[in-house]
């Protein structure tokens, strides 16, 4: 077993903020995810946040494992000087993981902790969706990119008139603001020219465009 680290009171501070991050990818990766924060104070008690722990059964307080120590000692010896290493394992259940060791440094360049994130390549992918909060009948924002604007607003134009006519809700002399408005939502109007190509897919001066912006602003 590796020796304590004597951390800093700033060490500790380091440490604390990973939490954070752990949470954050949690909400971002879903429960297929073990996300667990080492420190190396005590590496008898180094578990100081885990979510999902289910996976192995582990809570905050467990100790570190061989592996995850021979991770430190590969990242340690490593020639690429990375602070990271990933790797395919199984864990007691013979399950397929996929894995990864990254190193927290502390005020003086050594290592202090270690996040391990573990991913159960067994779950189903639909799982995986679900646990995402991904919902197949949610209407789903597009994103576009501008490297070529003059191919996107028409793509844009077209999704968002979709968007606009199948709300019964809009009365049809307020659709092309409607219309606008869902463009100006998505930032398109950032775009040089934009107003122009927008005008032309319309059907509408570049004039009406620029008054509906400014009364959108308005509101």
């Amino acid at each position: 077993m590796k020796k304590k680290v004597t951390l800093t009171d700033t060490d500790r501070v380091i440490l604390e903020s990973y939490k954070t991050v752990l949470e954050g990818l949690e909400h971002y990766l879903g429960n297929s995810y073990e996300f667990v924060l080492h420190s190396l104070e005590d590496p008898d008690r180094s578990v100081i946040k885990i979510i999902n722990g289910y996976h192995t059964g582990r809570s905050v307080g467990a100790p570190i494992t061989n592996l995850a120590l021979e991770m430190m000692e590969a990242i340690e010896n490593s020639a690429d000087q990375e602070d990271y290493i990933s790797y395919f394992s199984t864990n007691q259940s013979g399950e397929p993981l996929k894995s990864t060791t990254i190193a927290i440094r502390g005020t003086g360049g050594e290592i202090i902790g270690l996040i391990c994130i573990n991913f159960y390549m067994s779950t189903p992918y639909i799982d995986i969706l679900k646990s995402m909060g991904f919902n197949m009948h949610l209407q789903l924002k597009p994103e576009y990119f501008m490297d070529h604007p003059e191919i996107n607003i028409p793509q844009a134009v077209v999704q968002a008139k979709q968007a606009v006519e199948l709300n019964a809700n809009i009365p049809s002399s307020q659709r092309n603001k409607a219309i606008i408005s869902e463009l100006n939502e998505q930032g398109l109007f950032r775009v040089k020219n934009s107003v122009e190509m927008v005008s032309k897919e319309l059907g509408l001066s570049a004039n009406t465009v620029y008054l509906h912006l400014r009364s959108l602003k308005k509101e």
